[in-house]
């Protein structure tokens, strides 16, 4: 049996396929090693009913996690994937960012990009995966996300800058305070999770004029740096994965259309499409 898994910041979702294509799906809180322990991994594991049904049965995994970009910490993964997928001979760990190219590429070229909690791009070549500039994380970057739009409108709330019937919403439906938002932003575990669980907000109000150009701008800004980079970006479609791509597509599309490149594929989650590459690549290689 083959375990699949697309882990972002918030979520994780698992796809288990055993050898007659039977397929089991699943998810748990997301594992980034930036804030996560191994123990912690194999505790949540343990603790979802479907993952230790099936464990005994998992003989590959396949994990794709933010976070995962360096063999340090990708160990802290891979070790509590290991531990709990006891009879797993094949474990592997990479970056959300392959998993995203594999997924929306299905071996073609192109330019993924993820736009959810966090933010990143790269170039993917039909074999390897090609990162021009790099993710600064949600304190410097994640232009686009769910925690860029989240810092955006608690300092526009803070600052009351935000349009006085929206901040009253705002305001009330989160029961928010200057107290309160310091201490989950400087003194709570995951703020770039605390700050992208706002993004119902503008869905909520997405055609209000004050959402449409924040959206707008944030997007836009997205692409300047992580899409115009690659010189080839008006030669290959420009993929998306993510919760804030999926919602916004319609305005992806329409900055596509402004600036002169194809918009592929937009995936909310390419958990899916990133077991079918798997399944399929296996029985290719059988």
């Amino acid at each position: 049996m083959i375990l699949v898994a697309d882990s972002g910041s918030t979520k994780c979702d698992w796809l288990a396929i055993d050898e007659k294509s039977n397929q089991f799906t699943t998810s748990t809180m997301g594992f980034n090693p930036f804030f996560h322990s191994t123990e912690l991994i194999e505790q949540k594991l343990a603790d979802n009913e479907l993952l230790s049904e099936l464990k005994s049965e998992i003989k590959e995994v396949y994990f794709y996690g933010a976070g995962c970009s360096s063999v340090p910490r990708n160990e802290i993964v891979a070790k509590g994937l290991r531990s709990f997928f006891s009879s797993a001979t094949d474990v592997k760990v990479d970056h959300d960012l392959t998993g995203a190219a594999l997924a929306t590429s299905q071996g073609e070229k192109g330019i993924s990009c993820i736009l959810g909690t966090g933010s990143n791009s790269c170039y993917f070549d039909g074999e390897k995966v090609h990162e021009e500039v790099p993710a600064l994380g949600y304190i410097l970057g994640d232009e686009g996300s769910g925690s860029y739009f989240g810092k955006i409108m608690l300092s526009e709330w803070l600052y009351k800058r935000m349009p006085q019937e929206l901040a009253s919403d705002f305001g009330q439906e989160y029961n928010l305070t200057k107290e309160g938002i310091f201490e989950a932003v400087h003194k709570k575990e995951n703020p770039n999770v605390y700050l992208a669980a706002f993004m119902p907000f503008i869905g909520k109000h997405k055609n209000h004029p004050y959402f449409k150009r924040m959206v707008y701008e944030g997007l836009v800004k997205f692409v300047n740096i992580h899409v115009w980079c690659y010189e080839n970006f008006r030669e290959v479609p420009v993929n998306f994965v993510g919760s804030v791509a999926y919602y916004f597509k319609d305005v992806l599309a329409e900055i596509a259309e402004n600036h002169n490149f194809t918009l592929g594929k937009v995936e909310r989650r390419p958990i899916e499409p990133l077991a079918l590459y798997h399944t399929t690549e296996t029985k290719q290689i059988s």
